[in-house]
Order: C-alpha cells, then sequence, then structure tokens
C-alpha cells in the first residue's frame, strides 16, 4: 500500500494552535480591557449605609477632610447697637430771658468759653421797671401797715380805741406782708434780690449771667432785637467735657445689658475704637421705637466728641457656659444647619444643629451636640447631598 500524504494531521495542529493563541489573546485582552476600564473608573468619594456616611479607603476625601472635637467654653457673646453722642443733660442748660425786652449787649458769642458768673447779655425792659415799682409800692404799703398796727395795739391797751379796729389793723397788716413777700421773690426770681443768674441794674436793664462753666453752643438772638417768648432759649451754655454716648437696646436685647457692662465703642467720624462703661440702662421702653436708652459717660477735654455724632457700640452679654465649635464646621441643608460628627473612623452621621451666638470665628452650638464629639471642620460641605 502507498503511504498517505501528512498534511492532514499537521493542518490540524496548527489549527489547534492557532486556536490556543486565539483564546489566549482574547483573555489577554479581556483582564486588560477590565483593568482599563477598572482605571478609567473613579472611585467612590462616599458610601451610605442607612444614616452613616462612610469613607472609603481609596476615597479622595481622606486626604481633604479634618476632624475636630467640639468644646465646651466660657462664651460671652459680643451684640452691637446703634449709638449717638448726647450732651449731658446736667451740664447743658438753655438760657432763657425772665422777661420780655430788647437785647441791649450780647457779651458772649457762639463758640465763645464761659464760666459761671460771667455776663451773657442784657436785655432793657419795661416788665423788669414795672416790677421793681410793685415792689417798692409793696414796701411802702406794709410800713404804713405797720405803723397803724402799732397805734392800734397801743389803743388797745388803754381800751380807748374799739377792738375792731384793732383786728382791722392786724389784718391789713398781714396783706401787706404778703404782698411785699410776692413782690420781693419776683424780684428774686429775675436777679435783683440775689437770685438766679440775673442782676438788675438801671432800674430796667436786666443782666444775664452764666449759670456754668462751659460754651456757648446755640445764639438765636441779636443785639437790637426784641425778645419776647418766654419759652424759646436766646442761648445755649453746654459743658461738654464729659458727654453721654447712647444706645438704644431693643426689647430681645434687655436681658443682656446691665450697669457696670463694658462696651467699646466705634465712632462714625473715628476709626479707632473707645472703651466705656454702661452707667444708665433706662426704666421705661418706648412705646413707638421699642428700644430703651443705654447711656455710657465719655471724658471728652478735646470736644472731639460732638454731640449728634453717630456711633456703634459693641456690648458683651452675661458669661456662660456653652459648646463651641469653628464655623467651618455649620453646613447649611435647606431649612436645617448640620454638622457632621465622627461616629467610627471615617464614618460620619448628619446632626441637626442649633445654633447660637457668634463668637469671632467660632459658634456656640445650643443643641444637637456635646462636648468632645469630633466633628468636620474642614470640607464637610462634601459629605453634603
Amino acid at each position: 500500500m502507498k503511504n498517505r500524504p501528512a498534511l492532514p494531521g499537521r493542518a490540524a495542529y496548527w489549527l489547534a494552535a492557532l486556536i490556543v493563541l486565539v483564546l489566549v489573546g482574547a483573555g489577554v485582552w479581556t483582564l486588560r480591557a477590565k483593568e482599563e476600564k477598572k482605571q478609567a473608573e473613579p472611585p467612590v468619594a462616599v458610601r451610605h449605609q442607612g444614616e452613616r456616611l462612610v469613607v472609603p479607603p481609596d476615597s479622595p476625601l481622606r486626604r481633604t477632610l479634618v476632624v475636630a472635637a467640639a468644646t465646651r467654653e466660657t462664651v460671652a457673646a459680643p451684640f452691637n447697637l446703634p449709638a449717638i453722642v448726647e450732651a449731658d443733660p446736667a451740664r447743658l442748660v438753655k438760657v432763657l430771658p425772665p422777661l420780655a425786652g430788647r437785647i441791649v449787649t450780647l457779651n458772649k458769642q457762639l463758640g465763645d468759653s464761659v464760666k459761671a458768673g460771667d455776663v451773657l447779655f442784657s436785655i432793657d425792659s419795661a416788665d423788669l421797671a414795672q416790677a421793681i415799682s410793685d415792689a417798692g409800692k409793696a414796701r411802702a404799703a406794709l410800713t404804713m401797715a405797720r405803723r397803724n398796727l402799732d397805734r392800734q395795739r397801743e389803743l388797745d391797751k388803754s381800751e380807748i380805741a374799739a377792738k375792731r379796729d384793732f383786728e382791722q389793723a392786724q389784718s391789713d397788716y398781714d396783706q401787706a406782708a404778703s404782698e411785699s413777700e410776692r413782690a420781693n421773690a419776683r424780684l428774686a426770681q429775675l436777679g435783683a434780690k440775689g437770685g438766679g443768674a440775673a442782676q438788675v441794674t438801671g432800674g430796667h436793664i436786666l443782666t444775664v449771667r452764666s449759670p456754668i462753666n462751659g460754651r456757648v453752643v446755640e445764639l438765636n438772638a441779636a443785639t437790637g432785637g426784641y425778645w419776647n417768648d418766654a419759652t424759646a432759649s436766646l442761648m445755649t451754655v453746654a459743658d461738654l467735657s464729659h458727654v453721654f454716648v447712647t444706645a438704644n437696646a431693643q426689647e430681645k436685647d434687655l436681658g443682656h445689658v446691665y450697669v457696670g457692662q463694658s462696651a467699646t465703642v466705634r465712632f462714625d467720624a473715628y476709626g479707632e475704637p473707645q472703651p466705656g462703661k454702661v452707667r444708665y440702662v433706662g426704666d421705661i421702653l418706648d412705646a413707638d421705637t421699642r428700644t430703651t436708652k443705654v447711656r455710657m459717660v465719655f471724658d471728652n477735654p478735646d470736644a472731639k466728641l460732638k454731640p449728634g455724632m453717630f456711633a456703634q457700640a459693641t456690648f458683651l452679654a452675661q458669661p456662660h457656659e456653652g459648646i463651641v465649635i469653628p464655623m467651618s464646621a455649620i453646613v447649611q441643608s435647606g431649612f436645617y444647619t448640620r454638622a457632621f460628627v465622627e461616629v467610627a473612623p471615617w464614618q460620619f452621621e448628619p446632626r441637626v444643629i442649633k445654633l447660637g451666638a457668634q463668637v469671632g470665628d467660632r459658634m456656640e452650638v445650643k443643641s444637637g451636640l456635646s462636648a468632645g464629639d469630633r466633628v468636620v471642620v474642614k470640607e464637610g460641605v462634601l459629605l453634603n447631598d
């Protein structure tokens, strides 16, 4: 028999080898494709396990999140109130002429310094002349009534005159004495008897003197003018060496202000704040503004603080113990304010918290956290979804 060619066996061998190569190539391609897909997919940043947020080991958040403990500290929360500079009412006098008349002299002008007793102005008044005349008539009537009473007393002792005449003389004397006292009191009010800040010269010239040391801060008249408004001040003298800084405290702030409280006042006109201390807290709430006055006294030797200037007063509320966290730990989520608390390594739970006062770059937490709770203080917003 003739030998058959071996080609079919070789073909089968090479076919099998080809199949093996194809399978191996396909496996390698599949593995490489899986690796490329795995490399193309980013690592999971956060996994959710119910309410808990888990940061996997390969999460990039492990390089950015910072955790710190909430601390219990003494909190004295600052709060600001609008304020204004006011003159001390006990050191400000509105000088009103006690009667109508023509202004003869103005001895002090706007801005002049004055001392107690210095002449401010003089006024020529017909009313003053009438008051002096009335006082003279009253003195003359009193002298006549006294003489008549003495005469009737002697006659009564001798039983020469009727008892009724002595009683009438006594009544006339009492009326004359009362009228004389009234006239003298009127002159004393005008200054003729050494009372008040005025002095009568020349029978009808009234000289008005300053009752306090200070400066003329308001002038409303001129020499030669006729002044007949008894309710309007002709001149205002104020001692501004001490002034009030008055803050307006709202009703909600009344529990945080008290006498002796420290404050820092920044005036709009000057950049440097000045320390102050509360001298007085008003007892009555204004019905229109719902505020009360909180007054502080400031020395003002160089008159830099001028009544009417605006300011901002910062007060420190009563100190108390509270839980404090950095402001960076606070995350706003819709209507809720939250912080992320670490309950296990790299596992966090969101907590709804209620905030109190801000103290610098930290916030007081009134509820939702306890002292020692570890919270995310940096990049916590990345956990918020």
